[in-house]
């Protein structure tokens, strides 16, 4: 049998945010990790200085010697490392079994849901570390405190985000599982939101019978599932009906404080459990950081580590991530990771929560599938923002959709809206227009998934004084 030295992992793709994280924590633990990616990063030289062999390029002459391949759902039939691999009769495994493997012999808790998965994880890892529990940790964003996007844990638990955009949160052997939301993303997979339900459904039928599932019971594709979930479930919300809720929420600047109230059992009585402070705006935190009590009330942790765990956590980047501030000048850019209508309505309600003036909104519609998809919600998800610019669509890999485009998008908005919607094209022409547009008082907000984020970085230099 190999060791883990001898033992060679190959990651097609390895500078995605969900391939990274494995592969740092399986090179954590010795093994020898290779990969190859499109592109050099940020991501691609960690893993390189923490000792990994990085390609760039994805080529047959790379996969020779791999005792495993590893490949993440967004790698075609046709790649060429895939064929060689199979060629080579080398054994191809997805992201999410390798992820399993993780949870082997572990405590695994699973964070699923359409929305605040990356958050929920941290804040989670936050609290289990304030507890001394040591849990390794796989995260589909970079983490200040971790460091990044993963953490070799020395305690028994593994705390990860579950992927459902493919199905593959499936292949998960967890004890513990998390539901934020279930909501109709991923639809060129699933087809339609009662396929979607059906997944939901099977995750929380994987868990054992002495496992528990921690669901948000604000979430109308949540309720409509309740009735279908065998396993032990525990509910969390804003009201007296679910098994965990917070009451007295007061948005402080960019936190958040209330009081939260928990049950041992459906219809036994609430008790006060005590006050949260979190340091990240917006009720949709509020619901994360009831989640993660949630979780920790199952795990009999002291409520003062959930505190404790809660007031640390610092937030991860592109969620809600302040890249400048002028208090002089009142002046604010935001970047967010935000791009799917329910998202971008949590965000902007926590931006006009926290902020008096003028937001100035710049999106980046992520894929032609989802613009397709979710054309009707994007109508509605902007109603808080004073001004909308819209650059073209990223196209995550995908190949265009005939009619759908950002100036269709752009124009189908302003027709419902009493925002001022424009649509700018490149993001070199969204950053000439927003530093034409930008004055004292205001918010400009980056949404989305794709290359954005350059955009927010790039203002944050333009108008610094």
């Amino acid at each position: 049998m190999r060791n883990k030295r001898e033992t060679h992992l190959h990651f097609v793709g390895i500078g995605g945010i969900g391939m990274s994280g494995i592969a740092e924590v399986f090179l954590n633990q010795g093994y020898r990790v290779t990969g190859s990616d499109l592109s050099e990063s940020e991501v691609t030289r960690r893993l390189a200085q923490l000792g990994a062999r990085i390609a760039i390029g994805h080529h047959a002459e790379n996969v020779p010697g791999a005792h495993v391949v590893v490949v993440s759902s967004a790698i075609r039939d046709d790649n060429t490392e895939l064929l060689a691999a199979q060629r080579l009769r080398i054994p191809v495994i997805p992201r999410a079994e390798m992820l399993g493997e993780l949870m082997r012999g572990k405590t695994g808790i699973a964070v699923a849901g359409s929305h605040g998965k990356t958050t929920t994880t941290s804040m989670l890892a936050s609290v289990m570390g304030s507890a001394g529990l040591d849990p390794t940790v796989v995260v589909g964003g970079k983490v200040d405190s971790l460091g990044g996007n993963a953490k070799l844990g020395q305690g028994t638990f593994v705390v990860a985000e579950a992927d459902e955009s493919d199905g593959s949160f499936l292949h998960l052997p967890a004890m513990i599982g998390i539901i934020t939301n279930i909501d109709n993303d991923h639809l060129d997979h699933f087809g339609n939101i009662a396929a979607i339900e059906d997944a939901f459904v099977g995750f929380v039928g994987k868990l054992p019978f002495y496992g528990v599932a921690a669901v948000c019971g604000e979430d109308p594709g949540v309720r409509r599932c309740l009735h279908r979930w065998t396993k032990p479930v525990a509910t969390y919300g804003l009201s007296e009906e679910w098994d965990f809720f917070a009451k007295n929420i007061r948005p402080e600047g960019l936190q958040s404080s209330f009081e939260i109230f928990g049950r041992n059992a459906p219809g036994t009585s609430h008790r006060r459990l005590g006050e949260i402070r979190i340091r990240v705006p917006g009720k949709h935190n509020v619901l994360n950081a009831l989640a993660v009590t949630t979780v920790a009330m199952h795990l009999d942790l002291p409520f003062s580590t959930v505190q404790n765990g809660l007031a640390e956590y610092g937030g991860v980047r592109r969620r809600f991530e302040v890249k400048y501030l002028d208090t002089a000048r009142n002046r604010v850019i935001v970047d967010d990771y935000g791009h799917h209508p329910t998202e971008i309505a949590s965000t902007l309600a926590a931006a006009r929560g926290y902020w008096p003036g003028r937001i100035l909104t710049i999106f980046q519609p992520h894929r032609y599938t989802r613009t397709l998809h979710c054309h009707d919600g994007f109508l509605s998800a902007f109603h808080q923002s004073d001004l909308v610019l819209i650059t073209d669509i990223y196209p995550g890999g995908e190949d265009p959709i005939h009619g759908v485009t950002a100036s269709a998008l752009t124009a189908d908005i302003q027709k419902v809206t009493s925002a001022e919607v424009q649509y700018v094209g490149e993001l070199a022409t969204a950053q000439a227009r927003a530093l034409e547009l930008i004055k004292d008082g205001d918010m400009v907000l980056c949404l989305g998934a794709g290359s954005i984020t350059r955009l927010a970085e790039q203002l944050a230099k333009e108008i610094a004084p």
